[in-house]
């Protein structure tokens, strides 16, 4: 199904969050050096500072509270999972943080599309698709790659 205009900032930095996933398990395959892993670790904090804050922010106030569900209350556990690797991150860079972290951020971005997504654009109204789209769109961080 193609993504409501109301969700396209959402699935953009969704896209994001994948290429970071891409790019870091392919930096790491190529070279688990200390310094390239620090340097990955480095990558994924700047990246969660910069855009997935705004991510989880924008669902947690705007989204999920107009569809809340089992499913939203894994994805907010989710979240709090995410930002507690990054914490790790920020402590100690290490290959197996990093590949959890790229393993449970592209998880996480696919059942938000596939799932979650699919199921906001099924049921809920027009109207709070347009109200909701417009608050996302508003807040979004936009970054360019």
């Amino acid at each position: 199904m193609l993504r409501d205009p109301s969700l396209i900032p959402l699935s953009h930095q969704h896209h994001n969050g994948l290429a970071l996933c891409v790019l870091t398990d392919r930096e790491l395959a190529q070279d688990g050096s200390a310094a390239n892993i620090e340097r990955l670790g480095k990558r994924a904090i700047d990246r969660y500072a910069v855009e997935l804050i705004n991510h989880f922010e924008l669902e947690e106030q705007i989204l999920f509270p107009a569809c809340e569900s089992d499913l939203t209350a894994r994805l907010r556990e989710e979240h709090r999972q995410i930002e507690a690797l990054i914490g790790k991150l920020r402590a100690q860079p290490a290959a197996a943080l990093l590949t959890e972290f790229t393993s449970l951020l592209r998880s996480h971005i696919r059942q938000e599309e596939n799932e979650l997504f699919e199921s906001v654009q099924k049921q809920l109204p027009r109207e709070t698709l347009d109200r909701l789209g417009a608050e996302i769109d508003s807040k979004a961080v936009r970054v360019c790659l």
